[in-house]
C-alpha cells in the first residue's frame, strides 16, 4: 500500500466523485487481545489517566479502538487499531465505537502504546512504527511487553522518530502526557514529574483508608498518654490544671 504523509486528509482526497461518503457511526474491528495481561494493562492505561485527568474534557483515551484514516474516507481501507493511544484538544466523548479521522477535523492520536506480543512485536516495531510516524505524526511512540517487560519509547522530531533516553529508574519521559512511564510491579504505570506514582481509583481509596487507620491509631495513642498523665498526677496528688 502507499500512504501519505500528510498530517491531515485534505491534501490526498481524489475527485469527489469517486469518494464514498459513509452513512452512519464507525464501528470498531479489532480482533481480541492476545492474553489477560494484555487486557488488564490497557484497561490500567486507560483507568489511571481518566482517574488523573477527571477534572479535565479536553482529551480522548481508548484501547483496541479501531482508527479509520483513508484519505478516500472509506471504511474499508487505512485502518489501524493501536492497543492504547491518547487524542489532546478533542471532546471526550465516551460513546465514540472507533476514531474515524476525517470526522474529527483530521485529528490523529498525540500518543500511542503498543502491547507487545510474538505475534504482533514484528508489526508494531516496524510496519506500525513507521504508519505512526510517516502517516499519524504522532508525536510519542511506546512499546511494551508484559512478559518480558522490554519498554521502549520515541519521540517525533523533525519527521523522524527518536527515541527516548530513559531516567536512572528506567522511566520514560512523555512530553504530551507531561508524564513518565515506566514499570512497577510488573506493569507499564505513569509516574508524575515529581516521580508519584498515578494511582488508580482503587489504589486511591485504598491509600486514604489507611490514612484515617494510622490517624485513628496515632488518636487513640495520645489519649491513652493523656489518661496515663493523668493517672499518675493523681497518684502524686496534683490537680491536673
Amino acid at each position: 500500500m502507499t500512504f501519505t504523509s500528510s498530517q491531515t486528509i485534505q491534501s490526498s482526497l481524489v475527485d469527489s466523485n469517486e469518494i464514498t461518503f459513509p452513512h452512519g457511526e464507525f464501528w470498531s474491528n479489532e480482533p481480541p487481545l492476545e492474553s489477560n495481561l494484555h487486557l488488564r494493562q490497557i484497561i490500567l492505561l486507560i483507568q489511571c489517566l481518566e482517574w488523573l485527568w477527571q477534572d479535565r474534557n479536553d482529551f480522548f483515551a481508548a484501547g483496541n479502538l479501531t482508527i479509520y484514516y483513508s484519505p478516500n474516507q472509506k471504511k474499508s481501507e487505512y485502518f489501524r487499531g493501536p492497543d492504547f493511544f491518547v487524542v489532546l484538544g478533542t471532546e471526550r466523548k465516551l460513546e465514540r465505537k472507533s476514531w474515524v479521522v476525517w470526522q474529527e477535523g483530521g485529528k490523529y492520536p498525540n500518543l500511542i502504546i503498543e502491547i507487545l506480543s510474538d505475534s504482533t512485536a514484528h508489526i508494531d516495531k516496524e510496519e506500525k512504527k513507521q504508519i505512526y510516524q510517516d502517516i499519524f505524526r504522532t508525536p510519542n511512540y511506546f512499546w511494551f511487553d508484559p512478559d518480558s517487560l522490554e519498554l521502549a519509547g520515541f519521540r517525533l522530531m523533525e519527521g523522524q522518530y527518536q527515541p527516548i533516553e530513559p531516567t536512572e529508574q528506567g522511566w520514560l519521559w512523555s512530553q504530551e502526557l507531561g508524564l513518565y512511564l515506566g514499570i512497577y510491579d510488573k506493569q507499564l504505570r505513569y509516574f508524575t514529574s515529581e516521580g508519584q506514582l498515578v494511582l488508580t481509583p482503587e489504589e486511591t481509596a485504598k491509600l486514604s483508608q489507611q490514612q484515617l487507620e494510622t490517624e485513628r491509631q496515632q488518636l487513640a495513642l495520645v489519649q491513652q498518654e493523656l489518661a496515663q498523665m493523668k493517672a499518675q498526677m493523681k497518684a502524686l496528688e496534683v490537680e491536673p490544671k
